[in-house]
């Protein structure tokens, strides 16, 4: 009995050993390409005025790319790599404010095994509500 616990516990491990369960984690995941803001268009407007768009100018802008103003994501629209377009609602530029503007490029997702990109956001750039 002793002799066929021994060969079912050595079958047992190589099981386990065969199919990578022991095996180190995959590397760690590797960081998109971290987008950077140059300019705004434009870069300030008016309390209490209209809907506008704002154009933002920089460098690695990812295909799903987002602006997001005071930290929240806005509808945003893809030019270039180098170019992004958000609408800006009414109600954003009711007051007098110093808004900060940054860029998200997401992420792949991690999965159960690693891999994917992280999530990247640029640097702030700020946006004046006079």
């Amino acid at each position: 009995m002793k002799h066929l616990a021994t060969i079912l516990l050595t079958a047992l491990t190589a099981a386990t050993l065969g199919c990578g369960y022991s095996a180190k984690s995959a590397s760690a995941a590797q960081p998109g390409m971290m987008p950077a803001i140059a300019e705004l268009a434009p870069t300030n407007t008016n309390a209490g005025g209209p809907a506008f768009v704002l154009t933002v100018n920089g460098t690695n802008f990812s295909s799903t790319a987002t602006v997001n103003w005071n930290g929240a994501a806005q509808n945003t629209t893809r030019i270039s790599a180098n170019q992004l377009t958000a609408n800006i609602a009414a109600s954003s530029i009711a007051n007098p404010a110093t808004v900060p503007i940054t860029v998200t490029n997401p992420g792949t997702g991690m999965g159960i095994y690693g891999g994917g990109t992280l999530a990247e956001t640029s640097s702030p750039m700020n946006f004046t509500v006079n």
